[in-house]
């Protein structure tokens, strides 16, 4: 990194997409100064100043310019520092753009299935994205096959960009795992997956960055708290 390059990460300590933010960084090696934000109550000027469109985290300010989302980051900190090993993105454009396919894929099913398990509004609806949500893993184990070719991990002997779209949600599927006694990464149905994440999260680079899972579940009750109270007095106004 030049040394004049300045980095600085706007984002919050549960978030999975700062997460991602935070392991492209880990892997890059790079230093940068991480500020904690406050995304429920009044937020900071900064953050509202370097993304008024959706005013979220992560924010990446690179010398002064701020690059936002974390899928947007993750491919500017691997195009930006394509010297410092490892290269997040393939060098060939069609590997690239499966790479991209697959990043995406977790967004759209993985994450919006998972989102719907926890915030579905009837039981029936958090059925159903449990259903969905272990049906992404299962396509997922199959994507892990095909982009590995038998080697560690999606991007291959190293970590690569899907490797990163899919671990900014590992703390929030671990903590899912403590609180439904479920595995969602089970070794019968998606053995290839429960591999990847015990490797995954045995790094180093991971292990910098990776929030705290006990903290996640003590969050995640407590939100669950907030919900059911708020639930009970809607129902008492009626």
């Amino acid at each position: 990194m030049a040394g004049e390059d300045e980095l600085k990460l706007l984002g919050m300590w549960a978030s999975p997409f700062v997460l991602r933010a935070r392991l492209a960084l880990s892997f890059k090696g790079l230093k940068y100064e991480y500020v904690e934000e406050e995304i429920f109550g009044n937020k900071g000027e900064l953050l509202v100043k370097s993304n008024p469109v959706h005013k979220k985290v992560p924010v990446l300010i690179h010398n002064g310019k701020p690059i936002c989302e974390s899928q947007v980051i993750v491919q500017y900190i691997d195009e930006i520092y394509g010297g410092a090993a490892p290269s997040l993105l393939p060098v060939d454009p069609y590997d690239r753009a499966v790479a991209r396919f697959w990043a995406a894929y977790i967004d759209d099913k993985l994450f919006s299935s998972f989102m719907v398990m926890i915030m579905g509004k009837t039981e029936e609806e958090k059925a159903e994205g449990r259903k969905q949500l272990f049906a992404a893993a299962e396509t997922l184990e199959g994507a892990l096959k095909e982009c590995s070719n038998g080697r560690p991990f999606f991007g291959g002997d190293s970590v690569g960009y899907v490797d990163i779209a899919l671990g900014g949600f590992v703390a929030w599927l671990q903590t899912r795992d403590i609180l439904s006694g479920l595995k969602h990464f089970d070794a019968d149905k998606t053995p290839l997956l429960a591999a990847w994440l015990e490797r995954f999260c045995a790094l180093n680079e991971t292990q910098a960055v990776m929030p705290d899972v006990m903290k996640l579940v003590e969050l995640s009750k407590k939100r669950q708290a907030q919900a059911a109270a708020a639930a009970a007095a809607a129902v008492q106004g009626n």
